[in-house]
């Protein structure tokens, strides 16, 4: 049997999660899927659309969907969802997680590589975060969690834009760049999304990398030159992106100063981008990061790259949660394709500068 996709929905509290939830619960768009929320929500689908009387742990909806809510921990739900289908007793293509809004999506993402029992069952496609446009300045100034779950994102989606400025929405976008240049913003009216933005997005998929992420790949940087701003970002070959990773402070930086009302917040989760034309020394690279993640594991949030490393013909993909991290072979360079490598790093307050030392020091 296939691997059943997995998706992690976040979000503050109330930032649209139910309401996102209950448009794929009913829409008709052809997929069967299984949604676990969980128990403790700070509002259940059930009072809607659910039959709330019922004893029975997992509902079937009219177009398909599964509903399920989770009264033991998230392992045995998912397992005892897998054995269902196996055995034919229930019929579903993917399933949906969504978090509480207080939860770190970190411990859940890594439920599904640390526990055997999971990993031959689903595959992890992507982390979803919903940000409320209106409370979400707010929240990112004063709730840690909030801003975690930023950095985790592989894609983000902006709800109630339409009750904040155009100004607002604009720096707060700004703001989301600067946390997470990898995840890709969309904004979302009432729920209502592309559903092709939601799922198979590939996000932990690892030789997936290159055909999902061209923005990163062509920099990352490229991700915040919307709005007023220019950057230059040439640099020599042997010159590593010191200065300018997304959380660069050069002037052009305090750029929500134009607006004459936002000034520049200085959020503790962050990005940077390293970038190199000198291959890795692989050895030295796996003993830097080993070492890196063993201190810093718990606040690096993701991390990503595609490396040049000395001795191979293909690009290495490396990705990151937390303390787990995993690398593959990607495709052949192409005959007239510049080797290099660029990593980005998300995460709390991590030590910019003994990483970017550590990783040159790795290069040949």
């Amino acid at each position: 049997m296939s691997l059943i996709p997995a998706t992690i929905l976040t979000g503050f509290l109330g930032s649209g999660k139910t309401t996102l939830l209950k448009r794929i619960l009913t829409e008709a768009h052809g997929q069967k899927i299984a949604v676990i929320e969980n128990e403790f929500g700070e509002e259940n689908i059930d009072s809607d659309i659910l039959v709330s009387d019922t004893q029975e742990q997992i509902i079937q909806m009219s177009n398909g969907c599964v509903c399920c809510t989770i009264r033991e921990d998230l392992r045995t739900t998912l397992q005892d969802l897998a054995e269902k289908k196996r055995k034919g007793e229930l019929d579903f293509d993917r399933v949906i997680i969504e978090t509480t809004g207080l939860a770190d999506p970190g411990p859940v993402a890594q439920t599904f590589f640390m526990d055997d029992e999971v990993a031959e069952s689903y595959l992890l496609d992507a982390i979803l975060t919903l940000v409320d446009a209106k409370h979400a300045p707010d929240q990112l100034n004063e709730r840690q969690e909030a801003r975690r779950q930023v950095g985790f994102a592989d894609q983000i989606f902006i709800s109630k834009s339409d009750l904040v400025s155009a100004d607002a929405l604009n720096a707060l976008t700004h703001r989301l760049q600067h946390m997470n240049p990898r995840a890709p913003r969309h904004i979302a009216h009432f729920g209502a999304m592309d559903i092709h933005n939601v799922l198979d997005l590939h996000g932990f998929n690892l030789n997936a990398t290159l055909d999902i992420d061209p923005e990163f790949l062509s920099g990352g940087e490229h991700a915040h030159a919307h709005g007023n701003e220019h950057h230059d970002h040439e640099h020599g070959p042997d010159h590593a992106d010191h200065a300018h990773g997304p959380d660069c402070d050069h002037p052009s930086h305090a750029h929500e100063a134009h607006h004459g009302h936002h000034h520049h917040v200085d959020d503790d989760v962050k990005s940077f981008v390293f970038r190199s034309e000198r291959p890795f020394d692989p050895g030295k690279l796996e003993d830097f990061l080993g070492a890196i993640v063993n201190i810093y594991g718990p606040r690096m949030l993701r991390y990503k790259g595609v490396l040049f490393m000395q001795g191979s013909e293909r690009k290495v993909i490396f990705q990151g949660v937390h303390q787990l991290m995993g690398s593959d072979l990607g495709p052949l360079w192409g005959a007239d394709e510049v080797k290099s490598s660029k990593l980005v790093f998300i995460g709390i307050d991590l030590p910019k500068d003994i990483l970017l030392q550590g990783m040159e020091q790795s290069l040949v």
